[in-house]
């Protein structure tokens, strides 16, 4: 759906109506919000990402290169052109095109020098500007800054926009990828750009996250602690101590780490900065538990950081929980697209 549509919520009675978003904004849903069905594959993966259109989801999706071909990392002419006009038939297109880089040859495990890695990654370009996508997306700080300014006559050739991808802790100021965020800003050319995952701005921890860290057996003190306290400095250091110190349980190890990898912690100011960088976001949501508002308050507090600004490009519902629940994608995506179109519109009329 085009994000210039108009928005009502009820507040009481009457009903009040919202500011509509403007035309510059499109929201869009991510293809991997339905990676379980993609893994079942009792469909293609190419048809499930067309019934995202087809159902009435949204017009307008993300693709994930290595979900969508078979031959990526090189994919196919007749692939990519099968995919465009199913979609096309279908009313839809794509925004951005999740590439990758694979850093490692194998099976010697020697790392790709950048001849290498350029030559992984351009394919996936001429890929994605073949489907008709704006661009393609990889991990902010992957590339380096001698390969982007590599990749800029490719990207110019193409017209396609290379976004890099911050998320959780990567915050404009974290050591580990300030840099990064440095060499976008130095290269100052709009076919680089940002794109904001908002699992950087949680104000607290998903519900069923802590659910399943109970389940795991992790201790109701660090449950209570990191649940009810999670935006404290403080909170940071007890959860890595609690690591060191062996107390979570070897089979709650790999949920326990998106705390320390992908959950943030910071407010929507820290993005005041590095605004002229981004023209993506990501909605990022673990589930709809939102009785405090721990999944609209960040997507409220970016509608009105971006009130007035110049932003254009697409705001993408991305599910992160898809792995951990049994909820049918295409309900939870347009439940969370219903969700992000209202906060957006209560941040505009805040600011």
């Amino acid at each position: 759906m085009s994000a210039g549509a108009s928005t009502t919520r009820r507040t009481g009675t009457p009903e009040t109506t919202m500011p509509r978003l403007p035309d510059t904004w499109t929201l869009t849903a991510s293809a991997f919000n339905w990676t379980p069905d993609v893994v079942r594959a009792e469909r293609p993966a190419t048809d499930i990402a067309v019934g995202i259109v087809r159902d009435g989801v949204a017009p307008v999706i993300e693709l994930e290169a290595g979900q969508a071909w078979r031959t990526f990392p090189d994919p196919d002419d007749g692939e990519v052109d099968a995919l465009r006009r199913d979609l096309e038939a279908a009313g839809g297109r794509v925004s951005i095109v999740g590439a990758s880089i694979d850093d490692w040859a194998l099976p010697e495990r020697r790392r790709r020098d950048d001849d290498e890695r350029f030559a992984f990654l351009v394919p996936q370009l001429r890929a994605a500007s073949r489907l008709g996508a704006t661009g393609v997306r990889l991990p902010i700080g992957q590339a380096g800054p001698a390969l982007l300014a590599r990749l800029l006559p490719v990207l110019h050739e193409l017209d396609l926009v290379l976004f890099e991808e911050a998320q959780g802790r990567q915050t404009p100021s974290d050591p580990g990828t300030a840099a990064a965020f440095e060499a976008i800003a130095v290269l100052d050319d709009p076919h680089v750009r940002v794109l904001i995952d908002l699992s950087m701005l949680m104000p607290a921890l998903p519900v069923t996250y802590v659910e399943a860290l109970a389940a795991a057996g992790v201790s109701p003190t660090l449950l209570e602690r990191i649940a009810a306290e999670w935006r404290d400095p403080a909170t940071a250091e007890v959860v890595v101590a609690a690591l060191r110190a062996g107390e979570v349980p070897p089979q709650a190890h790999t949920l326990y780490m998106d705390m320390l990898v992908r959950f943030g912690r910071s407010d929507a100011a820290v993005l005041h900065d590095v605004l002229p960088l981004v023209s993506g976001f990501h909605l990022k949501f673990w589930d709809l538990e939102d009785a405090d508002g721990r999944v609209s308050a960040p997507i409220r507090d970016l509608g009105e950081l971006l009130a007035g600004g110049a932003f254009a490009g697409t705001l993408a519902s991305e599910w992160g929980g898809n792995e951990g629940l049994d909820d049918d994608p295409g309900e939870m995506t347009r439940r969370h697209l219903a969700l992000a179109r209202d906060a957006l519109a209560e941040g505009l009329a805040r600011a």
